[in-house]
This record gives structure tokens, sequence and C-alpha cells, in this order.
């Protein structure tokens, strides 16, 4: 089966819509910068990494100035992702297994458009509970449910109810989307309850600026 990314970036085109998902990409990249405050030397883990590369994937990869200390993580072979962006290292990973690093091996892990993938809360709970146990923080971006489009399908509206949406993708051939184990709808809360409740974190709006309807949110772990 295809997975998400090659079925995400599979019909999308330039223009208009890949300016405007840059702009996004752009603002979720600062966010990470300033939230993050990484320094040369420091190793990061981005789990999710696309091997379709295209101009909207892989900002941190393409933008970051030290791609020497990145190792990036995904569930393809890494040739693609080694050759577009020289100094990086690259790991396989399995679905819902562990994180193939030893604990606390990396200053931050990230992950981004990744988790509303990963199943249901137990599982988006394990997730985020392997980054924790492989870095000593964490940053997380995912699309805003309450965000006019659909970020996967560029369906306007019908996603804020969720059984519609998914009786849509099965008639319109998009049945991929419309399995909770592929797509899952992420408000501030239930991000946010991904994390351990004793974590201290901070979640906020970011990408396209809309007020509660931003096109993304980000979760982070603070210091203390």
């Amino acid at each position: 089966m295809p997975r998400h990314d090659e079925i995400y970036f599979e019909k999308r085109a330039g223009g208009l819509v890949a300016a405007v998902m840059g702009r996004a990409r752009a603002r979720m990249l600062r966010d990470f910068m300033a939230m993050m405050r990484p320094e040369p030397g420091q190793k990061i883990l981005d789990i999710g990494v696309s091997d379709v590369i295209t101009e909207e994937a892989n900002f941190l990869e393409r933008h970051y100035a030290h791609r020497e200390d990145i190792t990036c993580a995904g569930l393809g072979d890494g040739a693609a992702i080694l050759a577009a962006y020289p100094g990086i290292a690259y790991r396989r990973i399995e679905a819902k297994a562990p994180l193939p690093f030893a604990d606390q091996s990396f200053a931050i892990a990230t992950c981004n458009a990744v988790l509303e993938h990963v199943g249901d809360d137990a599982d988006r709970q394990a997730f985020v509970a392997e980054m924790l146990r492989v870095a000593k923080h964490v940053f997380v971006a995912v699309p805003n449910r309450w965000f006019p489009v659909e970020h996967h399908t560029a369906v306007p509206f019908l996603h804020y109810w969720p059984g519609a949406f998914r009786a849509y993708c099965r008639v319109t051939g998009k049945e991929f989307w419309a399995q909770p184990a592929n797509l899952e709808f992420l408000s501030a809360g239930a991000l946010a309850a991904a994390f351990p409740a004793d974590r201290r974190v901070e979640t906020r709006m970011s990408g396209l600026a809309l007020g509660p309807f931003s096109s993304n949110l980000i979760c982070a772990t603070v210091a203390g």
C-alpha cells in the first residue's frame, strides 16, 4: 500500500497552493527555532520525513544550517533523502515499533504532519512517549482540525463533521483518507493529550495565521 506522503503529494500541483503551504511551513520552522533553540552540535531527530522530494516537503532538512546534526527517520529506504540533503543521517523505522535509538540519544525530537496518521489516542501517546524516551525535548506539528480546508484532500469544511467527511471520501475514490487509522483530526486539546500529564508542554497555533482557524498546531515540551 502507498504511504501517506506518496498519496498526499501524488496530485498536488505547484503555483499558489505550494506557495501558501510553503509560507505555513516557514512559520512552523520559525516556531521550531524559537521554541527549541537548537545549537550547533546538538543532535536532532526528525521523524516521518518524506522520501517524495518536493518544495513542500522536509522543511527542516532543506533550511536548517547544520544538516550534519540531523538524523532523519522514515518508513522508506532513505535513498532519495540522502541524495537530496547531503550530510543528513538516515534510519529506517517501522510503524508502531520502538524507535531504533538509545534513551536520550538526541537533544530534540520533532515530527511534522505525522501524529494525525499513527492511529488512535493510545497510539499517539505511545508515539510521543517514544520521542520523549530518545530525546530531551520534543516538538510536534500537526494540521489544525479547525482550519477551513482539510489538508490532505483540499475539501473545505466537511471535515468539521468527521462522519460526513469519511462518507464523502468513500464515494469519491479517497478511501485511504476515510480510515481513522490513516487520518485523524486533531484539536489543540487532542494534541496536548498525546503528551504525558506530568510533562510541561506549550501548545500554540502556527502555520497560516487565522486565529483559532490557523492552519497548524504545535506542541512542544518546555524546561522545568
